[in-house]
């Protein structure tokens, strides 16, 4: 009977340690709610918040997250502050410098990309951040496991917008995301003057997603820091 007990056990507990790792892409509902969400960060240079984008929005007090990067966060410290200040405003993690291939990090760097972020975002918003997201999307197993071991959520998307291709138009991202949106999807653009026509498509994006029944909600409403891998997996990088 121990020997039987000790099995079942290491089996459960091997199943529950599998399911803490994953990146979520989606948020573990089927009701057509939308998790609108943006990238702000920088790389090499100071980039700003788009305000076409985030006035329309929070003049409607519509729903959005922001994933911030550290840098970004302290050169746009009066707008982040602002943000912060809303109630139906998130505010995450992006890094502190977006390094599009934190796998190459060793683990004392992808640390250090975290939790300086963390702590600039929290010093310019007085927010904690609980969700994370990879520059570009790229990580692998090690890099994953290092970020949750830090109490962190990924939270990617099911499948990119493409918004910084100044190729994609306004009414190709509409069309796009009228007809790809599911229940439960994490959209993604990007609020750092990077998402060529974003500010254009938003608005039509969101009004033609609420005529068809949606509504958008905050990540935090429906994701936990323990939210189960049945609802991750890999998305595809983003460009």
């Amino acid at each position: 009977m121990t020997r039987t007990f000790l099995f079942v056990f290491a089996v459960c507990l091997a199943a529950v340690t599998t399911a803490r790792a994953g990146i979520v892409t989606r948020l573990p509902t089927e009701e057509r709610v939308v998790a609108l969400t943006f990238d702000a960060c920088e790389s090499g240079k100071v980039m700003h918040l788009d305000h076409a984008i985030v006035d329309w929005l929070t003049a409607r007090r519509i729903p959005f997250t922001v994933f911030a990067g550290g840098q970004f966060a302290r050169d746009n410290a009066d707008d982040m502050k602002a943000l912060a200040a809303l109630p139906f405003v998130g505010i995450e993690n992006h890094s502190w410098s977006h390094r599009n291939h934190m796998p190459r990090l060793s683990d004392e760097k992808v640390r250090e990309e975290v939790l300086k972020a963390e702590s600039e975002i929290e010093a310019v918003s007085g927010r904690r951040t609980r969700f994370f997201r990879f520059p570009a999307g790229n990580t692998d197993d090690r890099t994953t496991a290092l970020v949750e071991a830090l109490g962190y959520t990924i939270v990617h998307w099911r499948w990119p917008e493409g918004d910084p291709d100044k190729h994609v138009t306004a009414a190709g991202m509409e069309r796009a995301t009228l007809a790809q949106t599911q229940p439960g999807d994490i959209l993604i653009f990007h609020v750092n003057g990077r998402g060529v026509h974003t500010a254009e498509a938003i608005p039509a994006i969101v009004e033609g997603l609420e005529a068809k029944g949606f509504r958008f909600v905050l990540l935090s409403d429906y994701l936990a820091p323990d939210t189960p891998a049945m609802f991750s997996g890999q998305p595809p990088e983003y460009p």
